[in-house]
C-alpha cells in the first residue's frame, strides 16, 4: 500500500478532520485566524492525525472521537511547531516563511498558547478521562524534550543516548499518544493498546532520523528547509555525532567547534566528514530498526486494511525524501 492509497482510505476521516480543525482554530481574535490559518494550511502530511484514525479503525472502533481526537493531535503538534521556530530561531518551514518570520517571535509563541489550551479544551469534551491522562502526559514529555534539545545545543559532547532521549520525547511522545489513542477509542485490551503504543513510539523515532538524516542529505527543495539547519542552530543529531565518533583526531576537533559556535562557515567540512563517515548510512539503518519494529508491533493486531495502512506508513517514514 502506497502513500496515496493511505490517503484513500482515510480520505472521508480526513475531511471530517480538516474541517473540525477549520471550526474549532476559529476565534474572535483576527490575529489568532491568520496565524493559525497559515500554519494549519502550510502544506504538513498530516501524518499523526492520520495515525489516530488508522489505529482507531485498526482497533474496531466505529464511532467518531476519533475525528475530534486527530484534530486535538494536530493542534498539538502545530503548537510546537510555532514554538519551535521560535526557539530556532527558523525563517524558513515546508518552503515557506514561518509564522514568526511573518508576524513576530511574540504572535507565534501567543497562538501557540492558543492551540495548546483549544486542544485541552476539545479533550474535555471528549469526556475520557484516560484521553486526558495520555495528552497531559505526552505534551509534559514534549515540553520536557525541548528543554532536553535546548541543554543539548552547542555541547559537542553530547551522546547518542542523550540525543535519542531528545528525539523520543520531542517526537516520538506524539506519534505513541496518538496511536495510543486509537486503541483506547477502540477498547482495546491492556496488551493491544500497549502494542499499538509502541508501533507509535517506534514508528516517531525512525522518522526523526530520517529528518535528522536528510538535513545533511537533501536539497532544499527535498525537505523544505536549508541543508544544515540543525547545525547552523548548533544541534548534535546522529549525523553529527556519528561523524565526530568516525572521523580522525583532527576532523573530529573542528566538527566538535563548529557544535560549540554554530553557523555554516564549514558546511562544506562537515558534509565531507559526514559522508566520509558513513554517519547518513548509520542513521537511515537506525530509522530502518526502527520502523520493522513498529511493523512487528502491529503483529498481535487481526489483518485489516488498517493494519496493513500502518506498517506501509512505517516503510513511507524511512523512504521518504521530505
Amino acid at each position: 500500500m502506497n502513500l496515496e492509497e493511505i490517503r484513500t482510505l482515510t480520505a472521508d476521516d480526513m475531511s471530517a478532520v480538516n474541517s473540525l480543525i477549520l471550526k474549532r482554530l476559529h476565534s474572535d481574535v483576527v490575529l489568532i485566524n491568520q496565524v493559525g490559518a497559515y500554519i494549519i494550511n502550510s502544506g504538513g502530511k498530516r501524518l499523526r492525525p492520520m495515525i489516530v484514525l488508522l489505529a482507531a479503525h485498526c482497533c474496531g472502533y466505529k464511532g467518531d472521537r476519533h475525528i475530534d481526537l486527530a484534530a486535538i493531535i494536530e493542534f498539538i503538534h502545530t503548537a510546537t511547531l510555532l514554538h519551535d521556530d521560535v526557539v530556532d530561531g527558523s525563517d524558513m518551514r515546508r518552503d515557506r516563511e514561518t509564522a514568526n518570520a511573518v508576524w513576530g517571535n511574540e504572535a507565534s509563541v501567543l497562538v501557540g498558547d492558543f492551540l495548546y489550551s483549544r486542544s485541552f479544551e476539545m479533550m474535555v469534551e471528549v469526556g475520557q478521562m484516560s484521553v486526558m491522562d495520555i495528552l497531559s502526559s505526552a505534551t509534559n514529555r514534549i515540553a520536557e524534550g525541548e528543554v532536553l534539545q535546548l541543554l543539548n545545543c552547542n555541547d559537542p559532547d553530547t551522546t547518542e543516548q542523550a540525543y535519542m532521549e531528545v528525539i523520543i520525547r520531542k517526537t516520538a511522545t506524539l506519534f505513541e499518544a496518538g496511536s495510543r489513542l486509537g486503541a483506547v477509542l477502540g477498547e482495546a485490551s491492556k496488551e493491544h493498546e500497549e502494542a499499538m503504543a509502541s508501533y507509535g513510539m517506534h514508528l516517531g523515532i525512525a522518522f526523526q532520523l530520517v529528518d535528522d538524516a536528510l538535513d545533511y542529505n537533501s536539497s532544499n527543495e527535498n525537505i523544505g528547509k536549508n541543508i544544515g539547519d540543525d547545525l547552523a542552530e548548533g544541534k548534535p543529531t546522529l549525523p553529527l555525532i556519528q561523524a565526530i565518533k568516525k572521523s580522525d583526531e583532527a576532523t573530529a576537533k573542528i566538527l566538535r567547534h563548529i557544535i560549540e559556535t554554530g553557523g555554516l562557515d564549514k558546511i562544506d567540512l562537515v558534509m565531507e566528514a559526514i559522508e566520509k563517515s558513513g554517519a547518513i548510512t548509520y542513521t537511515i539503518e537506525m530509522a530502518q530498526q526502527e520502523a520493522e519494529k513498529a511493523k512487528e508491533a502491529l503483529k498481535v493486531f487481526p489483518e485489516s486494511p488498517y493494519r496493513e495502512a500502518l506498517a506501509a506508513l512505517a516503510d513511507f517514514s524511512v523512504v521518504r525524501t521530505k
